[in-house]
């Protein structure tokens, strides 16, 4: 354990971050998983839904652009393909 100050507040912080960026990558996971699971209709709103997570996620730097543009490119094919 941190004995300095600023040391202890960044384990607070670095606590805080983990969190958040697992509560991001936990819905991104869903909202793909729901989006190969759609049919009809609702596959569409899926893939789209799927896509803002996505971009959000990136846009946060939980994913690489590049990570991020495979995911898409993906969801896309499987909505058109």
């Amino acid at each position: 354990m941190a004995n300095i100050k600023s040391a202890k507040k960044r384990v607070r912080v670095i606590e805080t971050k983990t969190l958040r960026n697992k509560m991001i990558k936990s819905s991104l996971k869903t909202a793909v998983k729901k989006a190969d699971a759609a049919e009809g209709e609702s596959k569409e709103a899926a893939v789209k839904a799927a896509i803002k997570k996505v971009d959000q996620a990136c846009a946060k730097g939980i994913l690489h652009k590049n990570t991020a543009a495979r995911k898409k490119s993906q969801l896309a094919k499987k909505l058109n393909g």
